[in-house]
């Protein structure tokens, strides 16, 4: 789990264009939605289109979606539930 948040923050970072943000930045355990990042709900439909393309999870409504962007950690543990990637 720990070698996929990893690989999310890198994604963030690149999806959202964050400068001056590394991935020891991100706390998994942080607030993600309006957190120290500024991540807004614009930035969450660019997320989720990345998750949809990189990782074919499909977030399908708001519900999901807040309980899912809580954190780095909560996303990680979604997609790896929810991927063909991680699929025995």
């Amino acid at each position: 789990m720990e070698d996929l948040i990893r690989e999310l923050s890198r994604k963030i970072i690149e999806t959202l264009d964050l400068v001056d943000v590394s991935e020891d930045d991100i706390d998994p355990d942080g607030t993600l939605v309006g957190g120290d990042l500024g991540i807004d709900s614009i930035d969450i439909l660019e997320l989720a289109v990345m998750i949809e393309k990189d990782y074919g999870v499909h977030i399908e409504d708001k519900e999901v979606g807040e309980k899912v962007f809580v954190s780095l950690r909560t996303l990680a543990a979604f997609i790896k539930d929810n991927s063909p990637k991680f699929r025995k």
